[in-house]
């Protein structure tokens, strides 16, 4: 029995994994044990303590779902997102015995979202804001400590805490028309068909010792825009709103969206045969699970 640790449990991400182990969905909970955990079970902000409490445990596998993610705020709290998404990835890795495999994820924002192409794991990136420098310089910790995998991911949405899909229909409810930007292009991810992946790659390692280390993208298949998948979103719930297109500069942010984020995922479908669902499936997926 392998133990595992997972940081970030209140998230989307967290909570979808606690959720797929919790219903052994891929037959995984025979052979991993799971701690989940949260900032009060585990402050990863205070080395002392995570030093403590990982070389205490001795994990075989490390899921670091933990993250600062409200991308504007960071603006005004980067110290805050400097702390979270880069000092407290430092400290796990300065925690390993190098015997643990560490799984982090990261983000599209790395890029500058100025490609015209899909964003391949071995591109340049040039992080814009404050939220995509922090997740860079905890990706640099990353890949410092050997056993290690990141996994990229973009426009991330679940039936757990607050996202775009969950706004939209929150919004949707509340009015008559609603307007989306429609020339920023990227995919949205079902966090669960991540946490899924994730599981999977665990699997593997476990049955088959098949860990390759280095950095993935994971994000549904197809593309779209905001407005197209705000469209989508509405036509699935039969809520009677009206949406309309709009151009980013008719929707300031504090923080420039990138306005290509489209992620190529051949690495991770060849290394470790996983099957991606397309987002407008995922959507489907995601409608019912929030009825259940």
């Amino acid at each position: 029995m392998k133990k595992v640790l997972i940081t970030g449990v209140n998230g989307q991400l967290g909570s979808e994994i606690k959720e797929l182990f919790d219903n052994n969905s891929l037959n995984i909970s025979e052979i991993i044990e799971v701690t989940f955990a949260n900032k009060n079970k585990l402050d990863l902000v205070e080395f002392s303590k995570v030093k403590n409490y990982i070389q205490n445990n001795v994990f075989d596998y490390i899921i670091n779902c933990a993250a600062y993610t409200n991308v504007d705020k960071a603006e005004s709290e980067k110290d805050l997102a400097f702390l979270i998404n880069s000092e407290a990835v430092k400290n796990i890795t300065q925690s390993l015995n190098n015997k643990t495999r560490f799984i982090h994820i990261s983000t599209d924002y790395v890029f500058n979202g100025e490609s015209n192409i899909p964003y391949s794991e071995n591109m340049p990136t040039n992080p814009t804001s404050v939220y995509g420098k922090s997740k860079m310089e905890g990706e640099k910790y990353v890949t410092n400590y050997k056993n290690s995998l990141i996994i990229r991911t973009s426009w991330l949405y679940s039936k757990f805490r607050n996202n775009f899909a969950k706004s939209m229909l929150k919004f949707a409810k509340e009015r008559e028309e609603l307007n989306v930007v429609f020339d920023q292009i990227g995919t949205p991810t079902y966090a669960k068909d991540l946490a899924r992946a994730i599981l999977q790659i665990i699997k593997q390692s476990i049955e088959n010792d098949h860990f390759i280390s280095g950095i993935y993208h994971y994000s549904n298949e197809g593309v779209c825009s905001w407005y197209d998948f705000a469209k989508a979103i509405i036509e699935k719930s039969n809520l009677n709103c009206k949406i309309n297109p709009i151009e980013s500069k008719d929707y300031p942010t504090p923080v420039k969206r990138p306005f290509y984020s489209v992620l190529n995922k051949h690495k991770i479908k060849s290394t470790y045969n996983i099957e991606i669902p397309h987002w407008t499936d995922s959507l489907n997926d995601f409608f019912n699970d929030l009825v259940k």
